[in-house]
């Protein structure tokens, strides 16, 4: 037995499709896996923890642009610590203000749920 995991374990580990797994290294999110004596990708522990981050940034609507020179900084090594932490750090500040909004649009769809409960027909014009 290989030493990693193959793309389909991955694919099952991360939810991530093999499509998408490929387009992560052709992007530069991924560095190009080991190959293992047929040829095929063995990713390691390390790809793992890699896909994990990317897969929470890009869920919280960071750009490909913004993964990429995060994953460039993690291949540069510890002394792109500081750079790391100020492009998480924006980031943080974009997902909050995301919250905010959210949470605003949450509690006027949570008033209407209230008018329609309470069957006020006083006023059919309000949407």
């Amino acid at each position: 037995m290989e030493p990693g995991y193959t793309i389909a374990e991955v694919s099952e580990r991360t939810g991530l499709s093999a499509h998408t797994l490929r387009y992560y290294e052709r992007a530069g999110l991924l560095d190009p896996p080991d190959r293992g004596t047929n040829g095929h990708r063995r990713y390691s522990d390390v790809d793992l923890g890699m896909l994990r981050i990317l897969t929470r940034l890009k869920a919280t609507g960071m750009s490909i642009a913004e993964m990429r020179r995060y994953a460039e900084l993690c291949r540069v090594g510890p002394d792109t610590f500081d750079s790391r932490r100020v492009l998480l750090e924006k980031h943080r500040q974009q997902v909050l203000d995301r919250i905010a909004a959210l949470q605003t649009d949450l509690e006027l769809i949570e008033s209407k749920i209230k008018f329609y409960a309470e069957g006020d027909t006083r006023d059919l014009a309000r949407p």
